[in-house]
């Protein structure tokens, strides 16, 4: 799809550099939403239909990320998606992760510690030197929330399959606008409401074939069934044979908003996503006399930031101190424009 044409379908207030923080809908997701809680309201709509945009949200991300769909996992939040992959590791393993790591992707491996698992941290640019014979598994985000900064994914993966390391990146500050392989990874889990544009509650996990057989699906309803419309009563046991059996039933109203922006992200082309964001992530640098990057994320440190943003109506949010702006489909040369007019003037 052509990207001026796409752009068409977003309707933001002038200044919302946030995307980091949350992803504004396509009008697809929004009718599409507003559909479903009418029906909803009145007792019209059906919720196996309502159900059925999970699976189109399943497949979408499974080709977002260059998966096969059978190893895509559905549930609400990074963490719960993490925690089988926790739960599995032996006692006394160790992790790597870095410093200043999102704690959804930390606190999962730190509640191990009754078991004895050890949880190391090292800078993000010492984290492939740092693997060893004795880590276990390397957990990162493929882009850090904190500051935009993209991890050298493949230097990481090499090293730890270098040493017999399992590696879990969460991918939701990436996935929508960084085109990555996440079939390199063991475990690659992402947020859906951030770059994919979907409502909160809506979550995906990858988990490699050969990982997927060492975990155990502790959550495990009638929807991680093998038929999950036979599921609903009694035993015997009879979980779905490929990820699926670690989804959690879904939350009908957020994967029916999901379902439209995924495949809108898919018609669109990451890869033209990421030339457009970056190049306002630039431009925004640029204007303020920094170096440019590959990032769609940026932070600044300019006295009074929050203040003269807010000012101007511009929402970014603050992050370790600095102010960061996120730049998506929806952002324009204006906002970057109005943004730096606050910020010099």
């Amino acid at each position: 799809m052509d990207l001026e044409q796409a752009q068409k379908l977003w309707q933001p207030q002038p200044g919302w550099l946030n995307t980091a923080s949350y992803g504004l809908p396509p009008d697809p997701a929004w009718d599409a939403l507003q559909d479903a809680l009418a029906a909803w309201r009145v007792g019209q709509g059906s919720w196996e239909d309502w159900g059925a945009s999970t699976d189109r949200c399943r497949t979408a991300f499974a080709q977002l990320v260059a998966v096969p769909v059978a190893d895509v996992a559905v549930g609400a939040t990074v963490s719960q998606l993490l925690a089988p992959v926790a739960a599995a590791l032996p006692a006394g393993a160790r992790v790597l992760v870095p410093e200043v790591e999102f704690t959804s992707n930390l606190f999962p491996w730190l509640v191990q510690a009754e078991r004895g698992v050890e949880v190391r941290t090292v800078p993000l640019d010492e984290l492939a030197v740092a693997i060893d014979a004795d880590t276990d598994l390397v957990a990162f985000s493929l882009v850090q929330s904190a500051d935009g900064t993209i991890a050298a994914y493949d230097e990481i993966v090499a090293a730890a399959r270098a040493h017999g390391a399992l590696v879990a990146v969460d991918a939701t500050q990436a996935c929508g606008w960084l085109p990555f392989d996440a079939a390199r990874a063991d475990v690659v889990v992402t947020g859906g409401y951030k770059w994919l544009m979907a409502p909160r509650g809506t979550a995906f996990a990858y988990l490699a074939p050969e990982l997927r057989d060492r975990l155990r699906p502790d959550a495990a309803g009638w929807y991680a069934g093998r038929d999950p419309h036979a599921s609903y009563y009694g035993p015997p046991l009879r979980l779905a044979d490929d990820a699926r059996r670690f989804d959690l039933s879904p939350a009908w109203f957020s994967w029916v908003g999901a379902a439209p922006a995924l495949e809108l992200l898919l018609e669109i082309g990451v890869e033209q996503v990421r030339a457009y964001d970056v190049a306002l992530a630039n431009r925004f640098l640029t204007g303020l006399g920094q170096p440019t990057g590959h990032s769609a994320i940026v932070t600044v440190e300019v006295p009074g930031a929050q203040e003269k943003l807010a000012r101007a109506g511009i929402r970014a949010a603050v992050r370790a101190g600095r102010v960061r702006a996120s730049f998506h489909l929806y952002s324009t040369t204006e906002d970057v424009d109005l943004a730096l007019d606050a910020l010099t003037s």
